[in-house]
């Protein structure tokens, strides 16, 4: 997985709505250095880090950063009742 994958999963989930400014535009820094298209791994590594709302359109980007990937995506489960609504969108989305 490459370091720049990496440094964005390991900082955890987008901030929701309310977040810190400085800390949305380092978020949208860290995904904009990731090159496209990304592996199936970092797909999966990436999918985790959805906040709780859409991190005003910064998880829409994740979403289409996930997509870059070759699909449909692999030992992707479908979502169970508790799952979260970006879970249920890429279940959609990938078509699987």
């Amino acid at each position: 997985m490459r370091a720049e994958v990496q440094t964005f999963v390991a900082d955890g989930l987008l901030p929701d709505d309310d977040g810190d400014e400085g800390e949305i535009e380092r978020r949208v820094r860290q995904l904009e250095a990731i090159r496209r298209p990304v592996t199936t791994e970092e797909a999966h590594a990436l999918a985790t880090c959805f906040g709780p709302d859409d991190c005003f359109g910064v998880a829409w980007s994740l979403v289409h950063l996930i997509e870059t990937a070759p699909g449909p995506l692999p030992s992707v489960t479908r979502p169970g009742p508790n799952s979260d609504d970006w879970q249920h969108t890429l279940w959609s989305r990938w078509g699987v």
